[in-house]
């Protein structure tokens, strides 16, 4: 449920703002948000502003986080090139995990995942791997997988788009 008001605070603002008001119940319990604007109500309606303008930030805001869950924000050493490498290593498995979520998406759970929860739930897997002559065998583990069906979806959604070089 969205509404809008006009607030003042006592000292610290000059001027009345306009105030955006989301309130939600989840599972957990009421989730109030409130978001202070200076965008007029003609152009914006409160759900549109809230649901496109804010929401999308906020979206940006969690791919930039994620970048950092893939350590991009060490730069600890003290030469240029470790740096640097560090830094393209990190952006490369950013890449891969946004287009793992994106060609898997048809997986529920991997619609909105962040990074990290892809991590735990496709790639952490142990697995023994055989190279021979001609082949490379990855035998995934036997034991218990939690995530299996999953993984089954995803890769099966893979499958369906050509390797692309």
């Amino acid at each position: 449920m969205f509404k809008e008001f006009a607030y003042q605070t006592r000292e610290s603002w000059s001027r009345t703002r306009r105030v955006l008001a989301k309130a939600e119940h989840l599972e957990k319990g009421s989730n109030p948000r409130f978001v202070v604007t200076s965008l007029g109500a003609e152009a914006w309606p409160a759900q549109v502003l809230y649901e496109q303008l804010y929401g999308a930030r906020g979206e940006m805001e969690n791919r930039i986080k994620e970048q950092l869950m893939l350590f991009a924000d060490r730069t600890s050493t003290a030469f240029l090139r470790s740096n640097q490498i560090r830094l393209y290593f990190s952006s490369a498995a950013y890449v891969r995990r946004h287009a793992l979520r994106r060609l898997g998406r048809r997986a529920t759970e991997l619609a909105q995942a962040q990074c990290s929860t892809i991590r735990l739930k496709l790639l952490k897997i142990s697995a023994l791997i055989r190279v021979t002559v001609r082949r490379a065998w990855i035998s995934l583990a036997g034991g218990y997988y939690p995530y299996v069906d999953l993984f089954r979806q995803v890769y099966a959604q893979l499958r369906l788009h050509p390797l692309r070089c």
